[in-house]
């Protein structure tokens, strides 16, 4: 089956790959719709950074070259002999998170955890295989599509509910990529009042309007710790670092009102520096969020489900797998109005 493999950084190649044999535990399934997402984008731009590369994965027992891909979704075409909640033809989407599974969910990825796709075999490929209890029935008012869109969603949700978000909260996000503009969408549903999201872009800034922010900051041109201050002037009540760099880790922080949150959602792919004695001023307390727990991410099907949570405006372009370097990888590095590229592989709805 043809599938893009990682081979180290600028260099994922389409090649002929072999299926997994099919554990007792597992389903296989036919993808149809694969999402790039910015942890695949770092993997392509500076990797390893997840991707084993020295020894084998601990919980996947796989090493690199691998098939990436995380966010996808599609239909089972076979189950192990030990799965009892799925069947042939089920309509699924995959929680790609694998734990030891020893400690209650909350605290469980912190056990230590790998992604089906970065520490093993995901989903840019014609067939994959997911442990049962990684699989989510999508319901019928969901297409495929939709369910390519699951995963980094509930990376949204996640990121909300750590920030102990409440009703009529302010919130700032810094980055409007695709994290960022799914965590607008996340604070919205979740009834945040004021919704202010920070960018260069121009154009990811006018598609974080048209999906719910309620005010809009190019950081380029202004301050933006003033600007948000001059809308909420003790600063607002959670914040979201989605850019992974220093300046907005450090602006986050200042933006952010005295015992509020600072959420850290993105991933850092190098050290920055940083005085702690900034907390110390400010009275902010800082969190961070690692993907979702289980009950997340079912919690993401469900609203989905229900049309609450409305993610598919962040769809900027649809390719073929055979083109995922230079219409998806590199089209990400360079164009900034790229937002969420889906890969189309059975194309199923």
């Amino acid at each position: 089956m043809k599938a893009a493999v990682w081979y180290g950084e600028k260099d994922i190649r389409i090649e002929e790959r072999e299926l997994k044999a099919l554990k007792d535990n597992e389903v296989t399934v036919r993808v149809a719709w694969a999402g790039i997402c910015g942890s695949d984008l770092h993997e392509y731009q500076e990797g390893p950074v997840f991707v084993p590369t020295k020894e084998k994965d601990g919980l996947t027992g796989e090493i690199a070259p691998l098939i990436m891909g995380h966010e996808f979704a599609g239909v089972i075409e076979k189950v192990g002999p030990n799965v009892t909640k799925f069947k042939v033809g089920d309509r699924v989407a995959i929680n790609p998170t694998i734990t030891h599974g020893n400690k209650p969910e909350d605290v469980d990825a912190y056990d230590g955890f790998s992604f089906i796709g970065l520490h093993g075999d995901g989903g840019f490929t014609t067939f994959a295989n997911a442990p049962e209890n990684n699989v989510y029935l999508l319901p019928e008012t969901m297409t495929l599509e939709d369910g390519a869109l699951v995963e980094p969603t509930a990376v949204a949700v996640q990121a909300v509910k750590e920030g102990n978000l409440r009703f009529g909260d302010t919130v700032a996000i810094f980055g409007a990529g695709p994290i960022g503009l799914l965590t607008a969408i996340a604070a919205k549903a979740a009834g945040a009042s004021k919704i202010i999201v920070l960018d260069l872009s121009e154009t990811r800034l006018a598609k974080a309007k048209e999906l719910g922010a309620t005010h809009v900051i190019n950081s380029g041109e202004v301050n933006g710790v003033e600007a948000i201050h001059a809308i909420v002037p003790d600063g607002v009540d959670v914040s979201f670092e989605v850019a992974g760099v220093a300046p907005t880790f450090k602006q986050a922080i200042d933006a952010t009102k005295a015992r509020g949150t600072m959420v850290i959602v993105s991933i850092f792919a190098r050290p920055i520096e940083w005085n702690p004695i900034h907390l110390t001023n400010t009275g902010v307390k800082i969190t961070s969020s690692i993907a979702y727990t289980p009950t997340s991410f079912q919690q993401t099907v469900d609203l989905m489900g229900t049309g609450q949570l409305k993610p598919q405006g962040i769809i900027t372009d649809r390719i073929q797998l055979d083109d995922i370097v230079e219409k998806g990888f590199e089209a990400l590095t360079n164009d900034k109005s790229q937002a969420k590229i889906l890969v189309e592989l059975s194309g199923a709805k």
